[in-house]
């Protein structure tokens, strides 16, 4: 079975993964923005940690009408966009088609489902620094890893096909279950993602500052916490992760993670479904979440000062 990829949102995360599935000789197609005319002209450069590679005739579009249907869609947008989806998606789909939403937070996969109820869906979660650094133009400075995992995929073939390309394309990737899978990112995102715009800095000065790093854990705590009450009798996170994540983060190279690079931009951030929706749904379950709460009010006030609504 030969799948047919398509790319909504070739950025950091959508290039990298959708350029080395390319680069490993699968058909991919990709959606640009601004960079639609430099990549038509001049190919898709990606520098990383495992080796340099650049794609010349790359099939770039700079509207999914003129892309053909595709077995699998790979989205990358910021989940700020995700309102587009509704006119993106129909143009990629036939109907066994997979979408993959390869983007951080927690509901992001249900939102979808009511606006495609026949649709099949899956998570991705990327644990990855990565970012543009110019036209067609994607460092990948270190990690790598894709996580898949299933919403309402109704052939599980497709996605494990999926995690194989990905594998021989050099990107260790798993299934996992979704739900615990989606916290446990959250356990990094929170805290790094909304800490660094608020303090204006980046992970490795965070963790050298005893302050901050005792923050940080006590967040991540906070997460866990608020994961395992909605996830009781389903699944737990053991609060040893946050030491896990800790030390991962230490071993990192600076690095300033999504939000913080939207921040410095001035764009919208992504405060919905990384810290609204858990704070709801640990709330639901009987847990609430003060320090991701306070978090979150902090970046609505810090957005609202430079975006007019």
């Amino acid at each position: 079975m030969s799948l047919k990829y398509a790319v909504i949102g070739t950025g950091a995360i959508g290039g990298y993964y959708g350029g080395n599935l390319a680069h490993c000789g699968h058909e991919v197609h990709f959606l640009f923005h601004s960079n639609y005319d430099y990549v038509k002209n001049h190919g898709l450069q990606i520098d990383s940690t495992n080796g340099n590679f650049h794609l010349s005739d790359v099939p770039a579009y700079s509207n999914t009408k003129d892309m053909p249907a595709c077995d699998v869609v790979l989205v990358a947008l910021k989940s700020t966009n995700n309102n587009l989806l509704k006119e993106l998606l129909p143009p990629l789909l036939h109907q066994d088609t997979v979408v993959i939403l390869i983007q951080n937070g927690l509901g992001l996969e249900a939102d979808l489902q009511e606006a495609f109820p026949e649709l099949q869906i899956a998570g991705g979660l990327a644990f990855i620094c990565s970012s543009k650094i110019g036209s067609g133009h994607i460092g990948h400075f270190d990690y790598g890893k894709l996580n898949l995992g299933s919403y309402s995929c109704r052939n599980s073939k497709v996605l494990k096909k999926v995690c194989s390309d990905f594998k021989r394309a050099g990107i260790e990737s798993n299934i996992l279950e979704l739900e615990l899978a989606r916290w446990m990112k959250l356990v990094w995102n929170i805290p790094y993602n909304g800490m660094t715009v608020v303090l204006n800095t980046e992970t490795d000065i965070l963790m050298d500052h005893p302050s901050t790093a005792q923050l940080l854990k006590e967040m991540m705590l906070d997460v866990i916490r608020g994961a395992n009450q909605v996830g009781q009798g389903r699944f737990t996170i053991p609060e040893s992760y946050a030491d896990e994540m800790l030390v991962m983060t230490q071993q990192m190279r600076p690095y300033s993670p999504s939000m913080k690079l939207d921040f410095d931009a001035h764009r919208p951030l992504e405060i919905d479904y990384i810290y609204t929706r858990p704070i709801i749904e640990a709330q639901k379950a009987g847990y609430e979440m003060t320090r991701v709460s306070m978090l979150e009010k902090q970046l609505r006030f810090i957005q609202d000062q430079y975006i007019k609504k």
